[in-house]
């Protein structure tokens, strides 16, 4: 961490930079390599408790619509056939425990929301900066980590689908959130 001196120096509350965060997605498609994905826009906010880690709390939304792979065809079935974005356009996600499990390293356990299912996921996080931003303002920086069986939300076309596309997705994000005045 770059100019505080302590984690409880960093309580607040943050809103994420949708411009420097980036949530992205590997899926392995059984006959060929990994095939990655990113959501083109979220927002959200963390409340950071820096005396009682315990305390904080995230939450999270992106757009399901927001996906891309570099493949239109693939994007426009993944929007359409496995997030279903027309009648569930977010995908949430909203914090139920923190954990700390070294001096950055943190477990977050919280409600995961897409297709209109809730399940419950446990988020690897790690703080890897916090920073003046030059303006008087305070950033931190998050990089996280979650492997999800997208069986449990329902995230299934078909039976070729099943065969062809392991049902484990590797969600990966690099967080930026900016402390509130």
């Amino acid at each position: 961490m770059s100019t505080t001196t302590g984690f409880d120096e960093l309580t607040g509350d943050y809103v994420l930079d949708a411009a420097r965060t980036k949530v992205g997605l590997v899926a392995r498609h059984r006959m060929a390599s990994r095939v990655r994905g990113e959501f083109e826009g979220c927002e959200g906010g963390v409340h950071v408790d820096g005396e009682d880690p315990s305390k904080s709390r995230v939450r999270l939304v992106i757009p399901a619509a927001s996906i891309r792979t570099g493949n239109p065809q693939r994007d426009d079935l993944l929007r359409a056939r496995f997030l279903d974005a027309g009648d569930h356009p977010d995908l949430t996600f909203t914090s139920t425990e923190v954990r700390q499990v070294d001096e950055t390293a943190f477990k977050v356990t919280g409600d995961l929301a897409l297709r209109g299912v809730s399940r419950s996921v446990t988020v690897d996080v790690e703080l890897t900066g916090a920073e003046d931003d030059g303006r008087g303002g305070l950033r931190l920086g998050f990089t996280c980590g979650a492997t999800i069986d997208r069986n449990d939300w329902g995230v299934n076309w078909n039976f070729l689908t099943t065969a062809m596309v392991s049902p484990l997705v590797v969600l990966e994000l690099d967080v930026t959130a900016v402390r509130l005045s």
